[in-house]
C-alpha cells in the first residue's frame, strides 16, 4: 500500500485536486475558487503544480470537495492509461464524462484498500481471448466468443439470472454511481496495477432488465476492446460500440436458444420472453433482426409500436424485478469489519481518503454502512497498521460466498 506521509515536506498532489474536482461535479475554475475563497488564477496554479495551497487551504478544498485532507497527498495508484469505455459517449456532457471516469478512479482505489487484506477471485477468461484484435471481427466471430465464454464460464444455453454475480465470479470488480444523466449507462477500464477489468453502472435508470445489458455490453470492452488505444476509441467508437452490444446480446440471449423461444416475434410475444430471457423488449428485438428472424421492415415497425406504448421510458415489467447490486467489494469489506481486521472507524480513519458514504456508495453497500453498527473496540497491543503504511496486512481470501479461509486452503 501507499504511505500518506504526514511530516511538512509532504507534497500536494497537483492532478488530485482536479480529480475531486470532477468526481464532485465541480465543472469550472471558478467555480472551485469561490468556494475556497481565493482567485481563479491560484486554484489554476495549484492543479498544474506551479504552487502549492498553505494549509489552510488545503483544509478548506478537503471542506469543499468533502475529502480528508490527506487525499491531497497521498500517491495516485497507477492504473495505466487504457481508455474508459463509456455507453452513449457521441450524447453525454463533457463534465459528466470527467465526473464518472474520477469516479471510477475512487472505486479503484477502494479495491486497492480492500485488496490489500483480502484476495478477490483471480480474473478468469478465455485464454485466446488475449489476442483478440477488434478491427478483424466479423459478426460471426463474435457470436463464437460469446459461445466460448458461456461454456469457459459453465453457463449453458439458458438464460442468466444475474450477469452481475456472473463476471464478479470471474473477477471482475463491479460497482455504481448515481451518475445524473441519461446519456452515461456504464464505464469499463482495465487497471494494469492489479490486472483486473473494472465496470461502474449507473444507477440512475433503476431497472434491472436493463442493468443487466449495461453490464454484459461493460464486460464486451473488457473482452474485445482491452487494447484500444484512445485514439483508435474515438475514431472507430461506433464500430467499437456495436462490437459491444453484439457480444453483450449474443452472450444474455444464445442464439439456437433464444430462436427457438422466440420463432414468431410479436411485441406481446416478446412481452412474454422478458421475464424468462431477464432483457428488455427492446433489446430482444435487436436480437430477433441479428438472427434474421425478423427483416429490417419488421424491425421497424416493431420500434414504432414499441415507441407508441410508451415503452422508451419504461417497459411493462421494469419496476417488477429488484435491481441487483454489485457484492464482491461490499462483502469483502464486511469481511475485514467482521473479521476484526479493521474497524469502520479505523477504515475511515487511515484506509480511505474520501467519505464512507462515497465508499459504500459505489461498492454497493447503503451510503450509511459506515455510520450503523459500529462497535468501539480495544486494539491489542502490537495491532497491524492500517491499509495506508507500507507493512504488510494480514491476506484474507474470500470466496465468492463471502467465506473466510486460510490462504492456500
Amino acid at each position: 500500500m501507499q504511505e500518506l506521509k504526514t511530516k511538512a515536506k509532504a507534497k500536494f498532489i497537483a492532478t488530485r485536486l482536479r480529480e475531486a474536482r470532477d468526481a464532485r461535479g465541480i465543472p469550472t475554475l471558478t467555480s472551485m475558487a469561490s468556494l475556497v475563497g481565493v482567485d481563479t488564477s491560484a486554484v489554476s496554479r495549484w492543479e498544474a503544480g506551479l504552487s502549492e495551497p498553505s494549509a489552510d487551504k488545503v483544509l478548506e478544498l478537503a471542506r469543499a470537495l468533502n475529502v480528508r485532507p490527506s487525499y491531497f497527498f497521498r500517491p495516485h495508484f497507477q492504473h495505466g492509461n487504457a481508455p474508459a469505455f463509456l455507453r452513449s459517449l457521441a450524447s453525454a456532457r463533457k463534465r459528466d464524462l470527467a465526473r464518472q471516469r474520477a469516479r471510477l478512479r475512487w472505486l479503484q482505489e477502494i479495491s486497492q484498500v480492500v485488496q490489500h487484506y483480502v484476495s478477490l477471485p483471480p480474473v478468469d477468461l478465455p485464454p485466446h481471448l488475449q489476442a483478440v484484435d477488434y478491427r478483424t471481427l466479423r459478426d460471426e466471430d463474435i457470436e463464437g466468443i460469446a459461445s466460448d465464454l458461456r461454456a469457459h464460464w459453465k453457463l449453458g444455453n439458458q438464460p442468466i439470472g444475474n450477469v452481475i454475480e456472473v463476471v464478479e465470479r470471474a473477477g471482475f470488480v463491479v460497482g455504481r454511481d448515481e451518475m445524473g444523466t441519461t446519456a452515461l449507462d456504464g464505464l469499463c477500464n482495465w487497471s494494469v496495477l492489479d490486472g483486473r477489468p473494472y465496470l461502474l453502472l449507473a444507477e440512475d435508470k433503476m431497472s434491472f432488465f436493463r442493468r443487466q445489458m449495461d453490464t454484459a455490453h461493460e464486460m464486451a470492452h473488457a473482452l474485445l476492446h482491452r487494447h484500444v488505444s484512445e485514439a483508435q476509441l474515438r475514431e472507430d467508437f461506433d464500430l467499437i460500440e456495436a462490437q459491444a452490444f453484439r457480444l453483450a446480446s449474443a452472450f444474455l440471449m444464445p442464439a439456437d436458444s433464444f430462436a427457438l423461444a422466440a420463432r414468431t416475434p410479436t411485441l406481446n410475444g416478446l412481452l412474454m420472453l422478458k421475464d424468462r430471457w431477464r432483457v428488455s423488449v427492446k433489446a430482444m428485438i435487436r436480437r430477433c433482426r441479428d438472427l434474421n428472424l425478423i427483416v429490417n421492415d419488421e424491425a421497424t415497425q416493431l420500434y414504432k409500436y414499441y415507441s407508441a406504448k410508451g415503452w422508451n421510458r419504461e417497459e411493462p415489467m421494469d419496476r417488477s424485478v429488484p435491481l441487483f447490486q454489485p457484492k464482491l467489494l461490499a462483502k469483502a469489506l464486511t469481511l475485514i469489519v467482521d473479521s476484526r481486521t479493521r474497524s469502520k472507524a479505523d477504515l475511515l480513519a487511515s484506509d480511505f481518503t474520501v467519505p464512507g458514504h462515497d465508499v459504500a456508495t459505489l461498492i454497493g453497500l447503503d451510503s450509511d454502512w459506515f455510520s450503523t453498527g459500529e462497535v468501539i473496540q480495544l486494539a491489542p497491543t502490537g495491532a497491524r497498521q492500517p491499509a495506508s503504511t507500507t507493512s504488510a496486512g494480514e491476506i484474507v481470501e474470500i470466496d465468492f460466498a463471502g467465506h473466510r479461509r486460510r490462504p492456500g486452503n
